[in-house]
């Protein structure tokens, strides 16, 4: 592991010592199990719908909610990283996370589900970004790549054996059990990160700007609503509650990105576009989030109802591809340290159109074996573009960019799940 992380402490800044590992775990653990008990959920969205009597249009909120929840939250996330601690925002995360896991796994409606979900996504709108800007200050340039390979492997692993993990859980007791056994992983996460967490990040305290929060709710909010509803079904493109979210997003979006270039102190320095290699990283894993997130809810849907398989099999089918997206995490993590992002990204971005075009073609006659090859490879294809593009675009930021650069990468993330 010496390659990957430093065995003891890293010194980046003079007169500041960090314990890389203790941080590293309480991040890595807290966000294996927020992002396990997402997915998770989705193999369970077509059970959902009997047990609860709700029609696909309704279950299809659980995700957009949370999307929406993320959407509105996340691009305030840099100025939060400037006022708290990064031992408090780790805990308010946390308390979140273990709140809203704790409602869900005791819900019995529809609404009472819905309100977990929005619970967690605020949990986990405070983490990634926290995550992310983590590992920016406690690493140096040249071993950035392993670290965020190592984020990697958790961020893709999570959601590889979470299908699975719930598809048995679906079986053999109920969908609750999905929240219940991430419950105890979510309570050691916080008491870890309560005795080990660091303060790492610089309090500045900028001024909380009301009318920038507000365009950027307005924004980010209607543009990932106006996605959402128009994969409902009821009038699709054409719905007046579709056309009128996406113009009140775009028209809210412009307004924020005005107000913030106008600002001294902007609530999310856009001033971080002016940095080429960060504006290829965004749109880079821009383009991985809408095929993950996409695969990730289409394919465990598409298994259940189109091809008749059970929550089991069909998890079991998409493990294959979220493990080698796991294990190839740290491995293009050192050869991004190595050779660069150009050897990685280029062949990962042919990989997966030729990927998608075959899935194009995917039928109810297609067998099992080429969509667990055809999953695979898409995988293959996001963990050679993701984490390599990314870590190259937040590497060309100055430090004092590197909370907005964060803010900026996790809400278009957001955006692109729900347009996916």
């Amino acid at each position: 592991m010496e390659a990957s992380m430093p065995t003891g402490s890293t010194k980046i800044d003079p007169g500041q010592t960090f314990k890389v590992i203790p941080i590293m775990v309480s991040l890595l653990l807290s966000g294996f199990i927020g992002l396990f008990s997402e997915t998770a959920l989705n193999v369970a969205l077509s059970d959902l719908m009997q047990v609860l009597n709700i029609t696909p249009a309704t279950v299809q909120w659980l995700t957009t909610g949370y999307l929406l929840t993320l959407g509105i939250l996340v691009p305030v996330s840099g100025l939060l990283l400037q006022w708290f601690t990064t031992r408090q925002l780790f805990v308010a995360s946390l308390l979140f996370s273990i709140l809203g896991t704790l409602v869900a796994a005791l819900s019995g409606s529809f609404e009472i589900l819905m309100v977990a979900r929005v619970l967690q996504a605020i949990g986990t709108g405070l983490l990634l970004p926290l995550m992310f800007n983590t590992i920016l200050i406690i690493f140096p340039v040249e071993k950035r790549g392993a670290a965020m390979g190592i984020i990697g492997l958790v961020i893709m692993f999570a959601p590889a054996i979470g299908p699975t993990f719930a598809g048995l859980l679906i079986e053999n007791l109920s969908w609750h059990w999905i929240f219940w056994l991430s419950l105890p992983f979510l309570l050691i996460a916080l008491a870890f990160g309560i005795l080990y967490m660091q303060n790492v990040s610089t309090i500045t305290k900028p001024r909380f700007d009301i009318t920038s929060i507000l365009f950027s709710t307005l924004g980010f909010g209607g543009i990932v609503f106006g996605f959402s509803s128009a994969g409902e079904g009821e009038g699709g493109w054409g719905s007046t509650k579709v056309i009128v979210a996406m113009a009140i997003g775009i028209v809210a979006l412009l307004l924020f990105a005005l107000r913030q270039f106008s600002m001294k102190q902007p609530m999310i320095n856009l001033r971080a576009f002016k940095y080429p290699m960060f504006v290829v990283g965004v749109l880079m894993v821009f383009i991985c989030m809408m095929v993950i997130l996409s695969s990730m809810l289409i394919l465990p849907m598409y298994l259940q109802t189109g091809m008749s398989m059970s929550a089991l099999t069909a998890g079991l089918i998409l493990l294959p591809g979220g493990i080698i997206n796991g294990a190839l995490s740290p491995v293009m993590g050192h050869l991004f340290d190595k050779y660069g992002p150009r050897w990685l990204v280029i062949p990962g971005l042919i990989i997966l159109a030729v990927v998608l075009w075959f899935f194009a073609g995917i039928t109810a006659a297609s067998t099992t074996a080429l969509i667990i090859v055809l999953h695979s490879c898409l995988m293959i294809g996001v963990a050679m573009v993701f984490m390599p593009a990314q870590t190259n675009g937040l590497n060309q930021l100055p430090r004092e960019f590197y909370p907005d650069g964060t803010a900026i990468m996790n809400t278009l993330q957001q955006v692109a799940g729900a347009i996916g």
